[in-house]
């Protein structure tokens, strides 16, 4: 018999134990811009040390990764390891601040309240959704509209317009040296997270953020310290929107001045582990040829915070292949030899490793209709369109099992991203066609 699953307050499918506001329960399902993919819900893993969820800095389009959660949680995939930047690190402590049954609930009560206005009144968001399904035209209209919102007035529960205005000139505190406040974000976290849970060890929890008078990057995590609210909110304190947000005597920027995902610092940990990452990012580091200047803004920062996540993985495969080659050579060489204890094998044994890497990437793609003001442009349609792409692209990959299989190649080290694997059919089957004609 199959089982019918509920439908969820953001158009797609969720499990029973999630709720939805009214006003989201009658709003219409957004538009359909792909096929629906069917869910699975038994993916038999391999026996990975360690499963992790990766998400990367983007601002509003981060309910594209909450969505790829939800078809992670449908399909009972279990996680271990939790590692974020920006808005991937606040999605990180719902995730990890809540139990199993209300992280859904939970995620959609943080993107519903960060996606309405501080001020005035906001469009029902029936009549919100009914306009955003007409045309693209009139969904960019409805962008600009929420972005210039976002910001003049701010978002409820997360920022508000400072006032007075920062200094510009004269000396002030790092504390208010932004354009906008955050401490709603901080009432917001402590109503939505339990950070005992986030700190009990049920996951590995990460997020990444840079000390602004030192430069250098850091990681704040829960097997070291203990995570507090304001640890996930310097990892999202993107300047000069967002202030500095001091802990323990020293200030934090958002980590996405470095680098914008902790994949490597995930596939780099010491232990090392045969490990399984979801990796989900916000920007393509592919797109068009920019034509006007609008289209300018908005490549550039594509290719400014794509983390070229596909050339990082590449440098991790190519390591992980010399750790296996190592360890070869290691086995070629005998005990007696080996044990001769010069300081050279030594190294060798020590950077030698047989662990394996599968690295699922999930790449947001831009909409026809998304300019440059995308990553704060918090309009409750378009952030139910993200959400519904993340679980649509989730589901889409784990219809194929063989895609979280463990790496048997030489380099222990593989990657899998669905839209890459469409284009290289497609592109296949023309060449093919080509031929075909030829002859």
């Amino acid at each position: 018999m199959t089982k019918k699953r509920p439908t969820s307050p953001l158009g797609g499918t969720q499990q029973a134990d999630s709720t939805a506001p009214p006003d989201a329960a009658a709003t219409p399902d957004p538009v359909n811009h792909q096929a629906e993919a069917p869910l699975n819900t038994d993916p038999t893993l391999p026996p990975y040390e360690t499963v992790a969820l990766v998400l990367q800095g983007g601002g509003a389009l981060g309910a594209y990764q909450a969505g790829v959660y939800q078809g992670l949680h449908e399909a009972g995939i279990e996680l271990t390891c939790l590692a974020g930047i920006s808005i991937g690190a606040l999605n990180i402590a719902i995730i990890a601040g809540n139990p199993p049954e209300k992280r859904i609930a939970r995620l959609t009560e943080f993107w519903e309240t960060i996606c309405q206005p501080n001020f005035g009144v906001a469009l029902h968001p029936f009549v919100e959704q009914s306009l955003f399904n007409l045309n693209d035209m009139v969904r960019q209209s409805l962008s600009a509209w929420h972005a210039g919102s976002a910001m003049m007035n701010g978002q409820k529960g997360f920022f508000t317009p400072r006032f007075p205005p920062a200094p510009q000139i004269t000396p002030g505190k790092p504390e208010t040296a932004s354009y906008y406040d955050t401490s709603a974000l901080k009432d917001t976290l402590e109503r939505l997270c339990d950070f005992d849970r986030i700190n009990s060890g049920e996951h590995e929890v990460s997020v990444g953020a840079v000390n602004v008078r030192t430069g250098n990057f850091v990681y704040f995590e829960n097997t070291k310290i203990r995570l507090r609210a304001e640890h996930f909110m310097a990892s999202g304190a993107l300047p000069p929107a967002f202030a500095p947000v001091e802990i323990d005597g020293d200030y934090y920027w958002d980590g996405g001045l470095v680098s914008n995902t902790p994949l490597a610092h995930v596939l780099e940990s010491r232990p090392m582990r045969d490990t399984l990452a979801f990796q989900v990012d916000l920007w393509s580091a592919r797109g068009s040829v920019p034509t006007n200047m609008s289209e300018v803004s908005d490549r550039i920062k594509d290719i400014q915070y794509s983390s070229r996540t596909r050339l990082v993985t590449e440098q991790l495969r190519w390591s992980q292949y010399l750790r296996h080659m190592l360890l070869s050579m290691l086995e070629d060489i005998p005990q007696d030899v080996r044990n001769d204890k010069k300081a050279y094998y030594q190294l060798a044994e020590d950077l030698a490793c047989s662990k394996r890497y599968n690295v699922i990437h999930l790449i947001y793609r831009n909409r026809p209709y998304e300019q440059h003001y995308k990553d704060y442009q918090f309009g409750l349609a378009t952030m139910r369109e993200h959400w519904e792409c993340g679980q649509k692209d989730i589901r889409l990959t784990l219809q194929e099992p063989e895609r979280l299989a463990m790496p048997e190649d030489v380099s222990g080290f593989v990657t899998h991203d669905v839209h890459r694997e469409e284009l290289e059919h497609r592109m296949h089957r023309n060449t093919r066609r080509a031929h075909a004609r030829k002859s």
